[in-house]
């Protein structure tokens, strides 16, 4: 490719100009000189040197400075080299399984009969715990095929079935906190082991019930037939195992990782297990990612990195996910805390747009990923089972890895601490680098430092500047009406934020450019910037290393490669300036950073814009959205910002990018682009609860002072109802609820503690709701303790799922209860919280709190209330259902009934 270059009668003009009185023209020959001077040929074996201008090379000088790059061809240029490497990421991701592999061979994982286990659970139909599909008929499907399998095995191996029914408490700090109470919920525990017996096991680990109104294919269905279908492979093997693999198929995830809990705590092959597999979903098919492992167990990375054939894995997903900014949690937690045991945490992350809805059915699973996971987890699994360090996997515990899949062909896995020394390794050579610029005695006299931190400050500028641009954008579009207009089109996103990101940037260097470095060669210019980004990489790169991030590598990645492209092209860009050659060779060079990043950055959206979707009506999507973009915009500019002044102009590329911003944001801003899809192929619903409720109100002699009833609507996404309401003219801002101000959670039934989420919420009158079997609650004794506190003895009967609310009046505290660990756990917001669910039956739930009274109040000492959730079954309401007919096809109303009971005492 030929880049264009000044004619010789600019130059000369240039030239002319230059040699004007001034301080800037007198510090154009030194700014000159430094463009053409190299520090270090890495490429062509060792420093080489050029006279300055004024020393008799000004024909090298000035030609060098003369050259200036065609915009077109270079912005043309950058666009396709970014698209090529997107194509090359989504080349990768497309490709699930690698081909050559083994598929149905004896032995062999078959994802053809995993499917169909797949099938015939996902027909039983949504599976709440506590209901007669998840308790009977999906616990008799799993004990029929598990003994077809065990009719199968090879004599080598021992197979054991326990159908567990536990009851326990525990406390949890997932949203916000609260405490979890369960009883006899179901797990079935497969144990396979050598005929001999093991002492030490591996476990893995799914959930079959699922959420309300959702089949839960990918969550977490198709896990639990990846894991039947190990079950079969490895009970038919001739190979001998070392160890047992303890497969739980558990039925109470859904309940806030309840079942996991009474398997660990519980049952009696929990002290078997030294590490385990937990599998789950975030989304429907694609790869499974590994976004957790350890803690501090390195031998288990390296076991995945050994055993798996499709890898997918990144340390990066792994302190996002533990960071806590994705509302969601894993039956992984449960083991770390509660078990004290390593493990490996997968997922399917694609397509999370129709989790935890009707959508997610198991025709919309792949082959390919059913086939990929099972391969990956029963060769994992076997590696475990026959490795010697499962026994004393203690000995191993040494620290965390640094570990990341390059375009899933293979792992890169190394212990932190060594990352640690690589990092720090490459700082010192950017250290070198611009400190022997900075000292050398021919830079002393020039303005390379000067213009090196003013060309740090105006890029700090443009950054902060296109940062602030693209949230007044996101906020205007906020205010407005139209957030998440990109939920159905992300490219609209792109075209809105990211251009104008870009052109924001663009804007302030080529301000700087034009007024500020007026008479410095472009050449000079592309190496202050080229510069400044490697400083300010290093600096991510000193910062991230320093607080112990295992992500750190990436930054080591943004460093080393520009760093020892720029000493690989020096030379030819001396001799010849920005021709096609060094293009060519300064983008190859950067092919390895720009490729992991945008398969970092395919990665990032793949989780988070589904879940902007289902954040509630307090944080602004578009905000974030519009952040996220604006910091990728930053990253992958970086070391493109050289071009700007490299390049002979900028304004045709400046003044595109805005006219796509410009005709995005109008089309925007009239409300062309709807944000969510009823296409079938791929739906992008809105998500809405519904709960016909009646609430009764008690003072504290006992008598009833409210009672109410109505439809409870939340809609989980920042619009609220304000696409419904078209549609559903009941549901208007004129019965918006309030919040009973007495009354613990506004005096609402929140299935979960997520209030403080969801702010906007409506309550639309209707009949009192009246449940077959409705929910009991009494005060069974108050008692005056030793330790001077009030005791309150309750008992409690209802349907498989209820909530418990506490609210301590002034001058009352709850001092501690028989739940949890017997330590009160407030929830985000200064209430107390109880999630309780229970099985198909379960006996009359006893449980006490103590309250430490400070000063007596007129008003009691504690508020509480319980909610009853009626799932399953036949208490349904004719008003609720004809209210979920009138929803449009692109919304997913979740409907049920519940009962509402507040009491003082």
């Amino acid at each position: 490719m030929e880049w264009a270059s000044e004619s010789g009668a600019v130059r000369r003009h240039r030239i002319g100009g230059e040699r004007r009185d001034g301080p800037a023209a007198t510090q154009q020959p030194e700014r000159e000189a430094l463009a053409q001077e190299p520090l270090a040929d890495a490429c062509g074996g060792g420093a080489r040197t050029r006279k300055r201008s004024g020393e008799g090379g000004g024909g090298g000088a000035s030609r060098g400075a003369g050259t200036g790059l065609s915009e077109a061809r270079a912005a043309l240029g950058l666009a396709l080299y970014l698209l090529a490497l997107r194509a090359l990421v989504q080349l990768s991701l497309r490709q699930l399984v690698l081909r050559g592999a083994a598929v149905g061979q004896q032995g062999e994982f078959d994802a053809h009969q995993a499917r169909d286990y797949l099938e015939h659970i996902t027909s039983i139909g949504p599976r709440i715990t506590g209901s007669p599909e998840n308790e009977i008929l999906t616990v008799h499907y799993l004990l029929e095929q598990i003994k077809l399998i065990e009719a199968q095995s090879n004599s080598l191996h021992k197979i054991s079935v326990d159908v567990q029914r536990p009851t326990g408490s525990f406390s949890i700090d997932f949203l916000g906190g609260f405490t979890s109470y369960y009883d006899n919920i179901t797990n079935v525990v497969v144990k396979l082991e050598p005929r001999a017996g093991a002492q030490h096991a591996v476990l893995a680990n799914c959930h079959f019930d699922s959420v309300a109104n959702s089949p839960g294919a990918s969550d977490d269905a198709v896990s639990c037939s990846v894991m039947l279908e190990v079950l079969r492979v490895l009970s038919t093997s001739s190979e001998a195992l070392s160890h047992a693999v303890i497969f739980l198929f558990n039925g109470a995830e859904e309940n806030v990782l309840q079942a996991s809990h009474g398997f660990i705590t519980q049952h009696p092959w929990a002290s078997l297990v030294r590490a385990f597999i937990n599998l789950e979903a975030a989304g429907v098919g694609g790869k499974e990612l590994v976004f957790q492992t350890g803690p501090e167990n390195p031998w288990l990375v390296q076991a995945y990195v050994s055993a798996a054939k499709h890898p997918f894995a990144s340390v990066v997903a792994q302190e996002v996910f533990q960071s806590g900014i994705i509302p969601s949690d894993t039956d992984f937690r449960i083991y770390r805390d509660f078990g004290n045991i390593p493990g490996i945490d997968l997922a399917f992350i694609e397509n999370g747009y129709i989790y935890h809805t009707k959508y997610d059915t198991a025709d919309r699973i792949l082959t390919d990923s059913i086939q990929r996971a099972g391969d990956n987890i029963l060769a994992v699994l076997k590696y475990l089972a026959t490795s010697d360090m499962l026994a004393s996997s203690s000995k191993y515990q040494h620290g965390n890895m640094v570990f990341f899949d390059v375009l899933g062909l293979f792992v890169i896995a190394y212990p932190s601490r060594v990352g640690s020394i690589i990092n720090y390794m490459v700082v010192m050579a950017v250290v070198l680098y611009l400190g022997r610029k900075l000292l050398h005695p021919k830079y002393k006299t020039a303005t390379y430092t000067k213009d090196f931190f003013c060309g740090l400050g105006i890029t700090l500028i443009s950054w902060f500047t296109s940062l602030v641009t693209v949230l007044i954008l996101a906020v205007f579009i906020s205010l407005i009406g139209q957030s998440l207009s990109w939920y159905n089109h992300f490219y609209v996103s792109v075209c809105l934020y990211g251009t104008a990101a870009v052109a924001k940037i663009i804007f302030i260097h080529t301000l700087a450019k034009r007024f500020y470095y007026v008479n410095a060669s472009g050449q000079y210019l592309g190496e202050v910037f080229f510069d400044v980004s490697l400083f300010v990489h290093c600096g991510f790169l000193t910062a991230l290393t320093y607080r112990g991030l295992c992500s750190a590598f990436i930054s080591a990645v943004w460093v080393a490669f520009p760093l020892l492209t720029k000493l690989c092209v020096q030379k030819d860009l001396k001799q010849h300036g920005a021709g096609g050659k060094f293009i060519a060779f300064y983008l190859l060079g950067m092919f390895i950073p720009y490729l992991y990043a945008l398969y970092l950055i395919w990665a990032v959206f793949e989780m988070f814009t589904p879940i902007l979707g289902r954040s509630g009506s307090e944080i602004p999507p578009d905000v974030v959205l519009a952040s996220i973009l604006a910091g990728c915009t930053m990253i992958l500019s970086s070391y493109f910002i050289n071009f700007i002044y490299l390049a002979k102009s900028t304004k045709r590329t400046m003044l595109s990018l805005t006219l796509v911003c410009t005709v995005t944001f109008l089309l925007v801003c009239s409300g062309t682009f709807f944000p969510y899809s009823s296409n079938p192929a791929s739906p992008k619903p809105k998500r809405v609860f519904l709960q016909h409720i009646t609430r009764t109100f008690h003072d504290l002699d006992g008598n009833v002072v409210k009672r109410d009833s109505g439809v409870w609507i939340n809609g989980f996404d920042y619009t609220g109802m304000s696409h419904v309401t078209p549609h559903v003219s009941e549901i208007n801002d004129s019965i918006r609820a309030d919040c009973e101000e007495h009354a613990p959670l506004c005096g609402f039934p929140w299935y979960l503690p997520v209030h403080f989420l969801i702010r906007k919420n409506w309550y639309l009158p209707a009949p009192e709701v009246s449940p077959r079997e409705p929910a009991h609650f009494r005060l069974v004794s108050k008692e005056q303790t030793p330790w001077d506190s009030i005791k309150l003895t309750f008992e409690a009967t209802g349907p498989s799922h209820m909530s418990f609310y506490v609210r301590t009046h002034k001058g009352a505290t709850l001092s501690q209860w028989s739940l949890g660990n017997g330590t009160p756990v407030t929830s985000k917001g200064g209430d107390y919280f109880v999630f309780y669910s229970h099985g198909l039956q379960a006996s009359t739930w006893h449980f006490w709190i103590e309250v430490q009274v400070l000063e007596e109040q007129p008003e009691g000492m504690v508020t509480v209330a319980i909610a009853a959730h009626y799932f399953s079954g036949e208490d349904r309401s004719s008003q609720l259902d004809a209210l979920r007919e009138k929803f449009p096809d692109w919304t997913f109303p979740s409907a049920w009934v519940c009962t509402y009971n507040l009491f003082v005492f």
